[in-house]
């Protein structure tokens, strides 16, 4: 029976399901065999139901190697999931509107008390956080995606310039400043009209080899300066202990202490941009914060070539929903009493919240959906998400135990215990470089390597010889296999050690003579010459058509590997 996969790696899959040697991965290796993709899609390990790291690590990389590999030929219609899934988001957030409905009057019947004092708590942390007003100036931005008017490869600074902007009518006001921009001006050189559109267009991004994970294209001018308040918000956040840029990172080493300590606990939610509706963020948000990003937002979406109107506040593709929900998540779990019993609406109802002993960045992490809080107040947490709307992924929920999830980091008692997912077929050298990376990188823990060996070697089978010898350490990534220094391939040039690898080389280049000339100088403003050598010609986004045996500059040591032979 035919099988997507090449047949080496296939090989080296089954290998390795052979050394991880549990009975999930012998079930694992007989569904390849046998073609079940679909059962495959469905399996899925708990790791509370594990007594040790190790045994939970075999069966997690047995069930997860081909869980988010997206050419899986399942039976699954993904588009159709993800599409489902947006018409339940946006009926939960009707539900969720008309409960949150009341405390926008303080007083009205069907309110209580307690909660309207628990907002107005979420309210001032809010404004302690960003401030009672937005930036009197925000500086828009261009994001390196598609928007409304620009689709498939037209995506470029340039071909954004060059096109028809859009816009909805709610962003009027943004209408005045962007004519101030050296955009609006080479438009107007041009005689480009801005064309007004109702909001933004439903489109869907592979998620996994189940679903498709939905996203709404916004109108690039709306993009412009939701990218520019999403700035602003980030730099907020961070003043109040929320680094962004490093989030990642310290979620990954938190969620590896708290495996260890069980003091906090790691947190998911499912769809939560777009199970955030918009009666939720005006509770929260000062008013001339809302203001401006309610005008900002596309409060429409052409689904299935109809308009629908919404009831979640923003998505996955708005310039700002990423730092929204991070803040919104972040203030209401601040407003929790560090003493708040599992119901915290019969706390509020009783007694006035003091200080709470929570602080961001200290005992709470917020990173988008991913949470991290005190496990004292965890129930209290869930309990406030879902009363506003939210719905948490048990699965992905860890409040007790000594398995803690968070950021791409999995730890079970401090150990690492990730496993690797391939994403895409590997067919061609670079993708095969990565595949290997990933295999090695999941071993790094003592007393895998031996399991992890013949499926890497199996991989490297897969690889040319004379590219098979390009390596290297990790800080060089995919461009080199990672392996021991003594296999690394080098040269000395001006003083300078040169390691072998292989790197892109060749680009679908558009040449600067297809766009006018205030075009190429308004992209110059925005910034599109200072990556490298754009003026030989612009580079669209995943432009990179081959690659080719290179030499790159390296004077560091790296990580030391353990020889797999």
């Amino acid at each position: 029976m035919y099988s997507p996969l090449p047949h080496q790696v296939e090989r080296a899959i089954l290998a390795l399901m052979e050394d991880l040697a549990s009975p999930v991965s012998l079930k694992v290796s007989c569904l390849i065999k046998a073609r079940e993709w679909d059962q495959i899609a469905n399996l899925a390990i708990d790791p509370l139901k594990y007594l040790d790291p190790e045994s939970y690590w075999r069966d997690a990389t047995a069930v997860s190697i081909l869980r988010k590999w997206e050419q899986m030929p399942t039976s699954f219609d993904r588009k159709a999931i993800a599409e489902e899934n947006f018409l339940s988001c946006e009926e939960q957030c009707f539900k969720s509107n008309l409960r949150l409905l009341p405390y926008l009057s303080p007083g009205l019947p069907d309110t209580e008390i307690g909660v309207h004092a628990y907002f107005e708590r979420v309210r001032k942390i809010c404004t302690g956080i960003i401030g009672d007003r937005p930036p009197a100036y925000v500086e828009g931005r261009f994001g390196p995606g598609s928007t409304f008017g620009d689709r498939g490869d037209l995506t470029t600074i340039p071909d954004k310039i060059s096109s028809s902007p859009t816009i909805t009518p709610d962003a009027w006001p943004y209408h005045f400043q962007w004519t101030g921009t050296i955009w609006a001006h080479t438009c107007a050189s041009s005689g480009t009209e801005t064309t007004y559109v109702q909001g933004n267009r439903f489109t869907t991004v592979p998620k996994d080899c189940k679903k498709d994970r939905g996203i709404a294209v916004e109108p690039s001018i709306n993009l412009f300066y939701q990218l520019g308040y999403g700035r602003a918000l980030r730099s907020r956040l961070k003043s109040a202990g929320i680094n962004l840029q490093s989030g990642q990172e310290t979620h990954a080493r938190v969620a590896r202490d708290s495996s260890i300590t069980g003091d906090l606990v790691t947190m998911d939610l499912s769809s939560a941009s777009d199970t955030i509706c918009s009666n939720l963020v005006k509770l929260v948000l000062p008013p001339l914060w809302f203001e401006a990003l309610n005008d900002l937002r596309s409060k429409k979406t052409l689904f299935r070539n109809k308009w629908r109107l919404l009831e979640k506040f923003s998505s996955m593709g708005n310039g700002f929903t990423f730092e929204l929900e991070t803040l919104i998540f972040l203030c209401l779990i601040l407003a929790v009493p560090r003493s708040a019993p599992e119901r915290l609406v019969d706390y509020l109802g009783t007694r006035k919240a003091v200080d709470v002993g929570l602080r961001a960045g200290e005992n709470v992490f917020v990173y988008g959906d991913d949470i991290i809080c005190p496990r004292d107040v965890s129930n209290a947490v869930i309990s406030v998400l879902e009363f506003c709307g939210c719905t948490i992924n048990r699965s992905k929920t860890f409040l007790d135990g000594p398995f803690r999830e968070s950021c791409g980091g999995d730890f079970y008692q401090g150990v690492d215990v990730r496993p690797y997912f391939l994403k895409e077929t590997p067919c061609e050298p670079q993708q095969l470089i990565a595949l290997a990376n990933g295999l090695r990188a999941s071993s790094e823990v003592p007393g895998r390597s031996r399991i992890i060996r013949r499926a890497w070697f199996g991989v490297l089978d897969a690889i040319p010889t004379h590219i098979r010898e390009c390596r290297g350490p990790k800080d060089l990534g995919d461009l080199v296999i990672h392996d021991v220094e003594c296999r690394w391939i080098h040269r000395w040039r001006g003083g300078v050690r040169r390691l072998k690898c292989y790197r892109p080389a060749k680009y679908r280049k558009v040449s600067w003579q297809n766009f006018k000339p205030d075009v190429v100088l308004a992209s110059a403003v925005y910034g599109v010459f200072s990556g490298g050598k754009s003026y030989q010609g612009l580079v669209p986004r995943d432009g990179v058509a081959g690659y080719k045996i290179g030499w790159v500059p390296y004077t560091g040591y790296g990580i030391q590997f353990k020889d797999f032979n």
